[in-house]
């Protein structure tokens, strides 16, 4: 009924060597999260860096309007002030 091959089911210290150890399962597992996240993170966005300048001018800009409007809202209290005659 049947030649069965046992050197296949032997155990051997060959087999060992194909199962990695706890250490290197985990750390290969966290070097997949880390590519999957940074991936995810440039998903769609082809020059990362190009857009991360964008917004800190951008952000720069606000800063710079709001300064401005501050600056208008100051003189205007100031004339306010000087036509009451404060």
């Amino acid at each position: 009924m049947g030649n069965l091959c046992l050197s296949c089911c032997k155990q051997s210290s060959s087999c060992e060597d194909l199962t990695p150890d706890l250490e290197t399962r985990r750390r290969k597992q966290m070097e997949a999260a880390e590519k999957r996240i940074a991936e995810q993170q440039n998903r769609g966005i082809k020059n990362i860096e190009a857009v991360k300048r964008q917004e800190r001018l951008d952000q720069l800009r606000e800063k710079r309007q709001e300064e401005v409007g501050n600056k208008n809202v100051q003189m205007a209290n100031e004339l306010m002030g000087h036509f009451n005659g404060n």
